[in-house]
């Protein structure tokens, strides 16, 4: 499958025409310069061929976050085999733009030159100053207004080879981007006129998810809810974890070192990682999708673009199955950690915590810290705890097969009758108080649900389980089976209620 990349200094239009392109807001784009700092990669099929997109940072220089990104870019670029090279065609042409074209024409790739921002006939005339780059595989487009968009999708639609024709039974509209021949006419972006939004004001004082659509560049692009799981739920085989922590606990870090790439940029400077990206490697026959997300920080210190970077994280949380929960072991726990592992409470994960640049920590206090861990997280006590050194890779290896064992906990499906043996000896060691008089009966257990176990309770007052007795029930159940990393749920009910 080709792969083509869209390479530029920052504030082109990369990320504007790589949603354009994948016909859904997904890349966050803003007028801050530095938006996009990881490549981001999507499958899209253009009129009836299926390529790789890749999205990347701006080509930018000076500070070390900088550098990275065009570091990381230009890599992109280098493993590319059609480059879309982007300027803003407002301006007249730079002379790095030029140094920069011509590097990337040397490779021997099909390259480009887009020119962006043409939102008017008039604007047209500023395409001339361009052709002193000397390629014809020139194209003034307006990523905003949708112009001139076609000639480049035939562009790139001859690049791409036969073989890569998708066949048309796979043509579906939920499975796959296509961008029609007719683009100029082609509504990318399906608005829900009706669609609320679910974010509310949270109260706690430390995650801001009330975002103005003022705050962004283009608010054509502004993100919708999704609430479509992106894989099957019930395939046990497919994975979904998202890192989360707050700023600078190495979530970037961890990723690289689980993909056994650099995939991520890392740096010094706290909140590099803003658009979460998504990477996925097979191990032992499970396919492991891994989720670098931004890091959270208290809501008063939240500006600009990270208000809707922490609105993808949770939106992320809430596809997933899986979160690792990420703990700089060299610093003390903050409030803020505990906030942080509210979300996988919240959204009913399987968990892992991982205790991050054990390298560095004082490893004389190992019962200390983890006793310290347990007491802040008593919410999470079913997750186990690693500790491990991202950068050095310390101990990294043992996180994947500790991710498939408690997938497997995530997964499993215990029989009634094994279910209803630990309920009727927990009964047997202690009864259910009465309520009001009244006494409170439990016929049986059943599960009804996986990922996380869901058991149904079935009694003749389901206002009558106690969240203590349910709690017991809880402890018991994890005595018996193999719970460890993974929510137990359980719904009181009366016989034939469903």
């Amino acid at each position: 499958m080709k792969k083509i990349a869209i390479i530029g200094r920052p504030n082109v239009g990369k990320s504007s025409l790589f949603n354009r392109l994948v016909k859904k807001r997904d890349a966050i784009t803003s007028e801050q310069a530095g938006t996009t700092r990881d490549v981001k990669r999507r499958h899209v099929v253009i009129i009836n061929k299926e390529a790789l997109l890749l999205d990347t940072g701006g080509l930018d220089k000076g500070c070390e976050l900088f550098d990275r990104i065009k570091e990381k870019s230009l890599e992109a670029a280098h493993k590319a085999d059609i480059i879309l090279y982007m300027v803003d065609g407002r301006t007249i042409p730079e002379d790095e733009d030029k140094k920069l074209f011509y590097e990337l024409q040397t490779l021997g790739k099909d390259v480009a030159l887009v020119v962006n921002k043409i939102d008017n006939d008039k604007m047209k005339d500023n395409l001339w100053d361009y052709y002193e780059f000397g390629t014809d595989a020139i194209f003034g487009i307006s990523v905003a207004h949708n112009r001139s968009i076609v000639p480049l999708l035939d562009w790139m639609y001859e690049k791409i080879p036969d073989s890569d024709i998708i066949k048309e039974e796979n043509d579906e509209e939920d499975d796959v981007n296509i961008i029609e021949e007719d683009g100029s006419e082609y509504d990318f972006f399906d608005e829900d006129e009706n669609a609320e939004d679910e974010d509310e004001d949270d109260d706690d004082g430390f995650f801001y998810t009330d975002v103005n659509e003022e705050d962004f560049e283009d608010d054509s692009i502004f993100a919708q809810n999704d609430r479509i799981k992106e894989f099957n739920e019930e395939d046990v085989n497919h994975i979904k974890i998202s890192i989360i922590g707050r700023t600078n606990v190495g979530k970037s870090s961890l990723l690289n070192a689980l993909l056994g790439e650099e995939r991520s940029v890392v740096s010094s400077v706290a909140g590099t990682t803003i658009d979460p990206i998504d990477e996925s490697i097979e191990y032992k026959g499970k396919q492991l999708t891994f989720v670098d997300t931004a890091g959270l920080r208290r809501r008063g210190k939240i500006v600009g673009i990270e208000k809707f970077a922490l609105m993808r994280t949770k939106e992320m949380l809430e596809n997933s199955n899986m979160a690792l929960v990420v703990l700089d072991a060299s610093e003390p726990l903050l409030d803020l950690d505990e906030k942080i592992a509210g979300l996988v409470d919240s959204n009913r994960l399987a968990c892992i915590i991982v205790l991050n640049k054990w390298d560095i920590a004082n490893r004389e206090d190992y019962d200390k810290i983890i006793q310290n861990v347990r007491d802040r997280f008593k919410f999470l006590a079913y997750a186990p705890i690693i500790t491990l050194s991202a950068k050095s890779h310390k101990r990294v290896d043992k996180l994947h097969d500790m991710i498939l064992e408690i997938n497997e906990n995530y997964s499993q499906r215990i029989k009634t009758s094994e279910l209803n043996e630990v309920l009727e000896k927990a009964l047997r060691r202690h009864q259910l108080p009465s309520m009001r008089g009244q006494v409170i009966r439990i016929y049986y257990a059943t599960q009804y649900e996986t990922r996380p176990p869901k058991i149904a309770i079935v009694m003749n007052k389901p206002r009558g389980l106690h969240f203590t007795y349910r709690r017991y029930l809880t402890n018991k159940l994890r005595e018996s089976f193999n719970f460890s990393g993974t929510p137990v749920l359980f719904k009181a009910k009366k016989r034939g209620e469903k």
